[in-house]
């Protein structure tokens, strides 16, 4: 879904530039940034929302935590990748958005699950390395309130990424992807579901159902400033044409789209560190 800002940050934080190929091996920081998104998924209003986070990257020999997941580097083939892929989105109130008024709040999400990334094509221009990566991630989904958690169902988001080096400026990154989501009847339910209680002559009952949910186009680009200091843009657009859901009542525009900034700064790095030539996208 489009309220995702959370691994953007973690994007933002991930290799940033060391002497030359070397990055540390462990380094903690903090991440911040914001920006105008929808509401929900196929809503007609956009919100302003930030965040300030924490981060942790870990590069390690064998097992890595960074903007692309949890992960082991022993690959199951040539070019292809199991890792646990996180996610997040911000809360929305009720009583700032129209088609919701009267109804529950969207509370946070985070999202969690394994993803299957198969590198299906890499540039030979050693001074700007590219590819060309397919992720497929399955995702259980959960909200809260902070003072409960609850289950909201799994998504399915395969899409398809270009990502380049040295775009630009030197270590500076771009990546361009294009993909779909799917999600359970609990996760849909959760955007365009409407109980008999909060049913209105203009918003009749409504029960969600498991399918397809849209379509969307990601571009960011990621410009390291200093050894510490990385800060990162991007925007998303998303369309809901043929959604599953399009009749319910909470169904309200066919296009999204959303614009964010960011930044990461290392607080501390390990003296330790770790040769990224051979995998610059590491």
């Amino acid at each position: 879904m489009i309220r995702r800002i959370a691994p953007f940050l973690i994007y933002a934080a991930a290799a940033l530039p060391a002497r030359a190929q070397q990055l540390p091996v462990f380094e903690v920081g903090i991440a911040g940034g914001g920006g105008t998104v929808p509401a929900y998924p196929a809503s007609s209003q956009n919100q302003w929302r930030g965040l300030v986070v924490p981060y942790m990257i870990y590069r390690g020999d064998i097992f890595r935590a960074d903007d692309g997941g949890m992960r082991a580097r022993a690959s199951l083939a040539d070019d292809i990748e199991l890792s646990v892929s996180a996610s997040g989105g911000f809360h929305a109130a009720s009583s700032d958005v129209t088609a919701r008024q009267g109804m529950p709040d969207l509370d946070w999400l985070g999202e969690i699950g394994p993803n299957l990334r198969f590198t299906v094509w890499r540039g030979e221009n050693e001074a700007s390395p590219a590819r060309l990566v397919v992720d497929t991630p399955v995702r259980a989904v959960f909200s809260t309130d902070w003072s409960s958690i609850s289950f909201r169902g799994f998504t399915f988001a395969p899409d398809i990424a270009y990502e380049r080096l040295h775009v630009f400026s030197q270590y500076a990154r771009l990546r361009v992807a294009a993909g779909v989501l799917f999600g359970t009847d609990r996760y849909t339910d959760y955007f365009y579901g409407v109980a008999p209680e909060y049913a209105t002559p203009g918003r009749p009952t409504y029960d969600a159902r498991a399918g397809y949910v849209g379509a969307r186009l990601t571009l960011s680009y990621r410009l390291p400033i200093t050894e510490r200091l990385s800060v990162v843009a991007g925007g998303r657009v998303e369309n809901f044409s043929g959604a599953t859901n399009a009749d319910s009542p909470l169904y309200r525009s066919r296009w999204n789209g959303s614009l964010v900034v960011g930044f990461a700064f290392s607080l501390w790095r390990s003296d330790a560190q770790v040769d990224v030539s051979a995998q610059p996208f590491d």
